[in-house]
C-alpha cells in the first residue's frame, strides 16, 4: 500500500492551550496521559518512510499530524504529554528556548524524585543511555508552542510494529533498535500509573519557573 491511502488528521489536542496563551499572553502547560493509540508525524515526516503503513492500516492506528518537527512517534496511554504554550516574540534563539524548556521538565522530574535525566540530541531526554522522552517546538510570530512525550508505560512493542527504523536519529541511539534504545520511567514509584504520573508532575510543573532567554521575549530595539 502507498501513504496516499492512509488519511492523515491534525494533532489537535493542545490547539485550546495554544489559543489561551495567545490570547492572555501568559505562560499555559498542560499535562495528560495520551487517551488512545495514534502515530503522530512530525511536520516533515514522510509517512511511506518512516511507518510500516501496512501495520498502520491492519490494526486501523489514527494517523495524526503535530506542528513541530521530529520523526514520527507512537502515543498510547502509557505517555504522558507535556505540551507548553507561552507568548514570544519572533522567531530567534530556537535552541536556547529547547535547551530552557528541557532543563525546566527536568527539574520537576528532580521533584518526583527521578534523577539522572539529561538532554540528549537535539531534543531527547536520556536515563541511562535510554531515551525516555522525545520534544518538539514550533514557533509563530507572537507564541512558542513545545510538546514531549514522556515514556512512562510505553507500549515497545506497538512502537516497533508501527515505525520503521527513523531515517534520521541522534548520534547517541548508535544504530539500535527502538526495543533496545528506548527506555522507561515505570520503574521509579510515580511510573507505576501514567494517569498518577500525570497528576504528580502537574503539580510540579510551573510556567512561571520557564526561563526563556532575553532574545525570545523582546522585540528587536526594545
Amino acid at each position: 500500500m502507498t501513504a496516499r491511502e492512509i488519511e492523515i488528521g491534525d494533532y489537535d489536542l493542545d490547539r485550546e492551550l495554544v489559543e489561551a496563551a495567545r490570547r492572555e499572553r501568559r505562560a499555559r502547560v498542560a499535562v495528560y496521559p495520551y487517551p488512545g493509540v495514534a502515530v503522530v508525524l512530525g511536520r516533515g515526516s514522510d509517512p511511506a518512510v518512516e511507518l510500516d503503513l501496512a501495520a498502520v492500516r491492519a490494526d486501523g492506528v489514527a494517523v495524526l499530524r503535530r506542528p513541530g518537527g521530529g520523526s514520527a512517534v507512537v502515543l498510547d496511554p502509557g505517555n504522558v504529554i507535556v505540551s507548553v504554550a507561552l507568548p514570544t516574540v519572533g522567531f530567534r534563539e530556537n535552541a536556547a528556548c529547547f535547551d530552557a524548556l528541557t532543563r525546566w521538565l527536568i527539574e520537576g522530574l528532580c521533584h518526583l524524585g527521578i534523577a539522572g535525566v539529561h538532554g540528549g540530541g537535539i531534543s531527547d531526554l536520556v536515563l541511562d543511555d535510554r531515551k525516555v522522552a522525545g520534544s518538539c517546538i514550533h514557533r509563530c510570530p507572537d507564541s512558542l508552542y513545545y510538546s514531549a512525550c514522556l515514556l512512562v508505560q510505553p507500549d515497545i512493542e506497538g512502537i516497533a510494529r508501527y515505525l520503521r527504523h527513523p531515517p534520521r536519529e541522534p548520534d547517541y541511539r548508535r544504530g539500535r533498535s527502538h526495543a533496545e534504545f528506548l527506555g522507561s520511567l515505570g520503574e521509579f514509584p510515580v511510573g507505576q500509573d501514567s494517569a498518577r504520573f500525570a497528576r504528580a508532575l502537574a503539580g510540579v510543573l510551573r510556567a512561571e519557573a520557564i526561563e526563556l532567554p532575553p532574545g525570545a521575549r523582546r522585540a528587536p530595539g526594545d
